[in-house]
């Protein structure tokens, strides 16, 4: 029986989403829990839509795993969260198909970067934004964010480590907006296919200089034309980025009944 999962978490003082040598990460601390919960002895494993990296935090993670085990979908819920840190929930759970895979089924991914735009920092928001003092034109941003729409190569957006056979990927959304609730809060939405390793964190440090104004609002389509990661600007601190939502092909029939996925 295969079982998808909702997670929402605050990845601050974990190492990513991956296990790793290292230790400390969220697949660490959701599979320790999820034997506990299922209390059968069995191996659970978990394979995740997007492998965030260290600092990452997630609204709309989604997860599958293989389990022989019946149980009520909304105790896969509760019973679940039980045995995680406060920083990790379980947000939903649902019935998946056997050709169901979190990762390679996944149609698009939703993220999020939040910059705390005002000359002094505030402690009680730098674990979820970015701090930037200089002042950002919307504006430009946003005229910079249509050169990226499409399908392009993001070869000057990926990471040296990347390991994606292509850097072409698909762009549907992307935008700034302020929101009306709190004028230093800028949030940036970026929406495609699937990412290349710091892409979004690449792309965020980039138009941010164009929104202070040290590039021309034309610069994305050079950087995108020129392919080159050295020309680009600095990958942008993890705090700020948040997977929101990933989506699907196959309709997920969630618990709580509030939630629907697909």
């Amino acid at each position: 029986m295969r079982i998808a999962l909702g997670l929402a978490y605050d990845g601050t003082t974990f190492n990513g989403y991956q296990t790793q040598p290292g230790g400390n990460t969220i697949q660490d601390q959701l599979e320790v829990a999820l034997t506990k919960f299922l209390e059968t002895g069995e191996a659970v494993q978990t394979v995740a839509a997007g492998r965030t990296d260290a600092g990452v935090h997630a609204r709309g993670q989604v997860v599958h795993l293989e389990t022989t085990a019946e149980r009520p979908l909304w105790n896969w819920v509760r019973g679940v969260n039980t045995f995680l840190p406060e920083s990790i929930r379980v947000r939903w759970a649902a019935h998946a198909s056997d050709g169901f895979h979190a990762r390679f089924s996944a149609t698009s991914r939703r993220y999020s970067y939040s910059i705390l735009n005002e000359p002094v920092d505030l402690p009680l928001v730098s674990r979820f934004a970015t701090w930037v003092f200089q002042p950002l034109d919307l504006e430009r941003m946003n005229a910079a964010c249509a050169d990226v729409l499409g399908e392009h190569d993001f070869s000057a957006f990926r990471a040296a480590e990347c390991q994606a056979a292509s850097p072409i990927r698909i762009v549907t959304r992307c935008e700034w907006e302020q929101p009306v609730a709190d004028h230093r809060r800028l949030v940036f939405h970026i929406q495609g296919n699937a990412f290349l390793h710091h892409m979004v964190r690449n792309l965020v440090g980039s138009l941010v200089e164009i929104g202070r104004g040290a590039r021309p609002v034309d610069w994305m389509a050079s950087l995108l034309q020129g392919r080159d990661r050295t020309q680009a600007a600095r990958t942008f601190p993890a705090q700020g980025l948040c997977l929101e939502e990933v989506e699907y092909d196959e309709a997920l029939i969630c618990v709580p009944e509030s939630k629907s996925v697909g």
